[in-house]
């Protein structure tokens, strides 16, 4: 049984060729593109790359839009984005679950690089995305800047082993460009989270970790100080230390991003009163 690959792409010139070499055992390799500026595409086609393109609106909608719209050679499907890379250990933890083929998905964890080292602690590994699916089996649904799965037929499983993620490959500035667009959507589901969703202190004693970190994420949302907050539970508690002065910025960085939501938070309530910040 095989497994075709999907990258997300848009101005990944950079990233691309490093991202391909890692899974080069694969046959079957789709981009799928947010009509790229510079030579991504071309980069794909050169490399044997079938090349699909859609103006991006989000990310749960790309990925709805691969599995309706695009014919995958294989059943299974691993969508991966330019800035992440499989491993020889990874690859073969992803061979051996589509073999046995016992679930509709699976939850996978990445390990952030950052500043030529894995932070496995400020990374707060392993956090999961589900990124290993059977196609027509699982859809995703907008959560935020990113996606959440919906309606796995048969569960979903997680992988031991994780992908490499280098989130930081196009430099520090192009990080906060893309987390002032993120905070923007992360204030707002906030927001909508406060006022819609009802707090079950339960959530804390769960005995699956996603269902946990998501049950953080709403208390965090609740509670004072959630920059020093942030900073303190990665760089203290998470061991964010053990990694050296990249747990330190790392953490710093997730402290600002944190920042930049409670004010967008705060300015969102404005407007809705009619005052000004």
């Amino acid at each position: 049984m095989g497994l075709s690959i999907l990258i997300l792409t848009y101005n990944e010139e950079a990233n691309l060729p490093a991202c391909l070499d890692s899974i080069r055992e694969f046959s079957d390799i789709v981009v799928l593109d947010s009509f790229s500026t510079d030579s991504t595409v071309e980069l794909a086609r050169e490399r044997g790359c079938r090349v699909f393109q859609r103006k991006f609106d989000d990310f749960g909608s790309q990925r709805n839009y691969a599995l309706d719209q695009i014919p995958f050679e294989h059943d299974w499907l691993f969508q991966l984005d330019a800035d992440e890379r499989f491993t020889p250990e990874f690859t073969r933890e992803v061979l051996e679950v589509v073999r046995a083929d016992n679930r509709s998905g699976y939850m996978v964890p990445s390990k952030l690089m950052f500043q030529g080292r894995w932070l496995k602690h400020a990374g707060m590994y392993p956090s999961y995305q589900m990124r290993l699916l059977k196609v027509g089996e699982i859809r995703f649904v907008k959560h935020g800047h990113g996606q959440r799965e919906s309606d796995p037929k048969r569960g979903l499983g997680k992988l031991k082993e994780g992908y490499l993620h280098y989130n930081f490959s196009k430099g520090i500035e192009d990080w906060f460009a893309k987390h002032n667009r993120y905070s923007t959507e992360e204030a707002r589901l906030a927001l909508a989270e406060l006022r819609d969703e009802p707090f079950y202190w339960s959530g804390a004693w769960a005995s699956d970790s996603i269902a946990r970190r998501r049950w953080m994420k709403q208390l965090a949302a609740r509670l004072p100080f959630r920059p020093t907050l942030r900073f303190f539970y990665i760089y203290f508690l998470r061991l964010g230390f053990l990694d050296g002065m990249a747990g330190f910025h790392y953490a710093r960085l997730l402290s600002t991003f944190q920042w930049m939501i409670d004010l967008k938070m705060d300015e969102f309530q404005a407007k809705e009163q009619g005052k000004t910040l």
